[in-house]
């Protein structure tokens, strides 16, 4: 397979790569897919031909991206989803929870939203700060 990109087109990909295998392996430790691995060391490898080779070291043999790389803001924006998906999601559970669990259905479902929809403004207000949790229970 060939494909062709320019060279801020590969540096985005480096970005999606990044991203992708840190999302399926970061949490692993020892049972990392290691297929995941392999394909962002290849597609890493390419850096030095790219006059990019500040992206990249070796580590046990392998190419990995960088120290560099991995400080450059690529986790800023990581965490940035991270956020989003941690509010979205305490919102619809705590939605749910409200609803007695019950799943999602065409009847329910302007009332779950709104419901997500007044949690997540809570959020965007206060954060965590008015969340608390009963441990006497």
């Amino acid at each position: 397979m060939k494909i062709e990109l320019t060279e801020q087109q590969y540096r985005y990909l480096l970005d999606l790569v990044y991203i992708g295998n840190w999302v399926l392996n970061s949490t692993r430790e020892d049972d990392r897919i290691k297929e995941y691995d392999e394909v962002e060391s290849l597609i890493f490898s390419q850096c030095p031909l790219h006059g990019m080779r500040k992206l990249v070291e070796r580590l046990d043999g392998e190419i990995i991206p960088s120290r560099a790389f991995a400080d450059g803001g690529i986790h800023e924006a990581i965490a940035d989803y991270e956020d989003v998906i941690f509010y979205e999601i305490l919102a619809e559970e705590l939605a749910l929870r409200d609803m007695d669990g019950e799943p999602m259905t065409r009847e329910n479902y302007n009332e779950l939203m709104q419901r997500i929809d007044a949690y997540m403004g809570e959020f965007e207000e206060h954060g965590t700060d008015n969340i608390s949790v009963n441990l006497d229970e």
